[in-house]
């Protein structure tokens, strides 16, 4: 059984919630990605920043990026997965909450990142589709 630990992105890095939104998009462009875990001082996820929050939520709103606190661009609730939880269960979990990304925890401690790429890769088009799907309705 395929679980979200064999097809993560590992070593997954975070935006501290009392760092900035500049910190977090100059962490993004250091390693090349749309998306990053916020965590808060206890280490564990808050949330996730994508460089679509930083335009539409920072910038857009005239916001000045290198004094505006990560952390208020936490959603509600931390969407994540258990590093042991199977790709259906990521597939689920995708799809439930219309996300793209989710942070891959083990206990409360980020081990990596899964993306629709990531799982587009592992499973037959079939599986994905649905995915593929809510996330398009949008």
């Amino acid at each position: 059984m395929t679980t979200a630990r064999d097809v993560m992105t590992a070593d997954a890095h975070c935006v501290a919630s009392d760092q900035t939104a500049k910190d977090a998009a100059r962490l993004m462009g250091e390693l090349g990605v749309g998306a990053v875990p916020i965590c808060g001082k206890d280490n564990k996820v808050k949330g996730v920043v994508t460089d679509r929050d930083l335009v539409v939520k920072v910038l857009d709103q005239g916001r000045d990026a290198a004094s505006f606190p990560a952390g208020d661009l936490n959603q509600n609730e931390a969407i994540t997965i258990g590093a042991d939880d199977t790709v259906q269960d990521v597939l689920a979990t995708m799809t439930n909450h219309k996300v793209r990304r989710l942070p891959v925890i083990d206990q409360d401690r980020l081990v990596g990142m899964v993306a629709l790429a990531d799982i587009t890769r592992a499973v037959p088009y079939a599986e994905t589709g649905e995915l593929v799907e809510a996330l398009s309705a949008e």
